[in-house]
């Protein structure tokens, strides 16, 4: 099972200095990938009232692909978004920014992706939030197309390429994507398109009902369940690191392909403080320092 870190979006500010040394040390600390959050723009509660979203305009969140281009000439790390909100981004810009991220980091990147839940960004991107479930299949489809053919013509519900293509293709052919989701469609949906998925429930009766629902739909779109990865995730809180390596025991007895460590909203005051919750993990996991 792989180890990486969730990239601290909400608290670690600002500086590239910071950024830097941020991810270089996760490096050195042995972890095997680094994991961001996506939204584009937050929500002004002044404006919408009575807003309950997890974040908003003042909350921080650097742009993966372009931070992905950043920590390319600046880590050996695979990268990956965990998630991408799909259906509020053009897909053929999409494409392209995996690829070039996939060629920049030698094949190491994998896209997690997904619907999201805030329709104030769907708006300020000009993106239709009511029929996303629907568009984010056609979407996947087109990449995975653009990723392997020079030359690409498809006309379908939502996306239409006549005889354009991507130059240059990317390492990965096709890059890795994997979903986000947490409801039976989503399960299902996995199961018939996915590389692999990030659950958002813990290890126990939950997480076995969803994965049944992933592997029926496998089975049934004539795909082998067991070659689907699996990432899940684990925070850093009431416990410590105690509590955090007991829990990725509790993944790789579920059958994790890949587990990251988020150290947010566990009151760490600075981008050190993270980096010291990140070194004691890794001594107790006994990782290999770089």
């Amino acid at each position: 099972m792989r180890i990486g870190v969730v990239f601290p979006q909400t608290e670690i500010g600002a500086n590239p200095a910071v950024i830097r040394g941020y991810a270089q040390k996760v490096e050195q600390f042995g972890f095997n990938h680094l994991l961001a959050y996506d939204h584009v723009v937050g929500a002004d509660p002044a404006v919408h009232k009575g807003w309950s979203g997890p974040y908003d305009v003042r909350t921080t969140f650097h742009e993966p692909f372009v931070l992905f281009g950043y920590l390319a000439a600046l880590t050996s790390l695979e990268l990956v978004t965990g998630i991408i909100i799909l259906p509020q981004r053009q897909t053929v810009l999409v494409a392209k920014q995996a690829a070039e991220v996939d060629l920049l980091t030698g094949g190491r990147f994998r896209l997690g992706v997904g619907l999201g839940w805030n329709a104030v960004e769907y708006e300020a991107l000009g993106r239709d939030f009511h029929d996303r479930g629907r568009r984010i299949e056609e979407q996947v489809e087109v990449m995975r197309r653009l990723w392997t053919e020079p030359s690409v013509t498809h006309e379908g519900t939502s996306e239409r390429v006549t005889g354009a293509g991507l130059a240059p293709l990317p390492v990965q052919r096709p890059i890795p994507v994997w979903f986000g989701g947490q409801s039976k469609r989503a399960y299902e949906r996995i199961g018939r398109l996915a590389d692999g998925w990030f659950p958002q429930v813990a290890p126990g009766s939950e997480l076995d009902e969803a994965r049944a629902i992933v592997n029926a739909a496998a089975t049934d779109a004539g795909r082998d369940p067991a070659a689907l990865g699996m990432e899940g995730r684990v925070s850093f809180g009431e416990g410590g690191v105690e509590r955090v390596v007991h829990q990725i025991g509790k993944w790789s007895d579920a059958g994790a392909t890949h587990v990251a460590i988020n150290t947010m909203n566990a009151g760490f005051d600075s981008p050190d403080d993270h980096l010291t919750a990140l070194a004691s993990a890794s001594n107790a996991l006994s990782l290999p320092h770089g």
